[in-house]
């Protein structure tokens, strides 16, 4: 059964930095694209970023130039290294990765940006 955990959001000031991990475990081969969504309250889930297995990244325009998206693919794990916080980048972070033809989800991890 494949298994997906987010870890690493938390509180931090607007200009701020976070990076987030997403661990896939439970899987017998690589994961193909793996994506990063978020939910902010009262609004509908947005992406945010992917990164497909070639190592070829995506972006929301509100993120681009600001977010980097990463994966190590020996551990099926990826990362989202997250810069110049703003206000509006406060939501639920989830990650969404493709493993055995299959887009499994994680809980996700909460990101709050304060002035």
């Amino acid at each position: 059964q494949v298994r997906v955990l987010e870890s690493g959001g938390g509180s931090v000031q607007a200009g701020g930095s976070l990076r987030l991990s997403c661990e896939v475990s439970g899987s017998n081969l690589p994961c193909a694209t793996m994506r990063w969504y978020r939910q902010a309250l009262e609004k509908g889930r947005e992406f945010v970023s992917a990164i497909i297995p070639n190592g070829t990244t995506f972006y929301a325009d509100s993120v681009k130039g600001r977010f980097t998206i990463s994966r190590d693919e020996g551990r099926n794990t990826m990362f989202l290294q997250m810069n110049a916080l703003k206000l509006e980048d406060t939501a639920m972070y989830v990650c969404q990765p493709q493993c055995g033809g299959a887009n499994h989800w994680g809980q996700g991890t909460q990101v709050t940006v304060s002035s």
